[in-house]
């Protein structure tokens, strides 16, 4: 399934100070690798910044809506300015696309059942209709999340990828969150 999203976009490449860029607050991953962010700093300080940031503008600042690694990474190397396309999106818009954003990129089911709780707990969706927007089934929004009803170990154990999704699903059979633990320690 194919997901569209109408948005007004500014296709020209601006360079943005970085001290003008803020992170999204809608930011869907909860975990960068910081192995592999330095990778991307190493990459980018060898041959710069290939696609550019996503943002849209908050009054004089402006709000990342795809590439938050990237900016990190930049930082990392000291850049003072990287490119960027600014797109002029509402809250509900920019939490749409960072979430599409992320799904695309394979975050972890728990990130992704937290992205959606943060777009459905604005109130503007219905669980279906975040579903057909997603190219998902009503049944996948909820299954993702009924993972944020685990222990807080088990969901950590999800979000370093020490448990599948299929694994976690499993334990969510057992109420009792200490009993949780348990099956999740052996």
């Amino acid at each position: 399934k194919r997901v569209y999203i109408t948005m007004k976009m500014n296709k020209e490449v601006v360079m943005v100070r970085l001290s003008d860029i803020i992170p999204n607050r809608f930011q869907p991953r909860l975990t960068f690798d910081e192995e592999a962010l330095n990778e991307l700093a190493n990459s980018i300080k060898e041959h710069g910044i290939i696609q550019p940031l996503v943002v849209r503008r908050i009054q004089d600042k402006f709000e990342i809506i795809a590439g938050e690694r990237r900016y990190k990474a930049a930082t990392l190397v000291g850049m003072k300015k990287v490119p960027c396309i600014v797109m002029n999106l509402n809250d509900n818009e920019s939490a749409e696309v960072a979430v599409i954003e992320n799904i695309q990129r394979k975050e972890t089911s728990l990130e992704e059942a937290k992205s959606f709780k943060k777009i459905l707990d604005k109130g503007y969706l219905t669980q279906d209709e975040l579903a057909k927007r997603m190219g998902k089934s009503q049944s996948s929004i909820a299954n993702k999340l009924r993972l944020l009803n685990l222990d807080e170990l088990v969901q950590d154990a999800i979000l370093n990828g020490k448990i599948s999704e299929r694994h976690a699903r499993s334990i969510l059979k057992l109420d009792n969150k200490e009993d949780q633990r348990k099956v999740l320690s052996e």
